[in-house]
């Protein structure tokens, strides 16, 4: 005879899914939310289940938001690119990893980037080409500012900090 499969307590299977999810990487709370909400759990037993995670230091909207700038940032990404995604995933505010980079370095970043897909010549005269480059830097979340100005560098030690 087969074992007979006893109901699983609600508040149990919240808590080991929410655990489960967390243990694999950071997620910010509209995320687990979600991702909950799939798994047919009540919207009350989620928000229960993941205050006593908050408190517990187990789920954190702040940690989060700084992990995921980073990995992100590491990635090529910019700013502005970073911040919507964030959003996306119920995150609000500027995580401190995007407060300590400054303009200088989001240009360097594109710079670099645009030297390893397109190389660094010089195409103020070539606007197609421009205009191709600057599509790529802007889908990648930088700020006209920061495209205009590396679209015009032409080595990567002309940059001025």
């Amino acid at each position: 005879m087969g074992k007979q499969k006893k109901p699983e307590d609600p508040a149990q299977k919240a808590r080991s899914s929410a655990l489960r999810l967390l243990a694999r990487r950071e997620h910010s709370r509209l995320e687990l939310v979600l991702k909950l909400r799939q798994r047919g759990i009540e919207p009350g037993l989620i928000e229960e289940v993941l205050d006593e995670y908050e408190h517990e230091g187990w789920l954190s909207d702040d940690r989060f938001a700084d992990v995921y700038a980073r990995q992100r940032m590491d990635l090529g990404y910019g700013p502005l690119r970073i911040q919507a995604e964030l959003q996306q995933r119920g995150i609000r505010f500027l995580p401190e990893a995007l407060k300590e980079v400054d303009d200088a370095s989001w240009v360097r970043t594109a710079v670099r980037l645009r030297e390893r897909k397109f190389g660094l010549a010089d195409i103020r005269d070539d606007w197609p080409e421009k205009a191709r480059q600057a599509r790529f830097l802007g889908q990648r979340g930088f700020s006209a500012e920061q495209v205009e100005q590396a679209l015009d560098c032409t080595a990567p030690d002309t940059l001025v900090d």
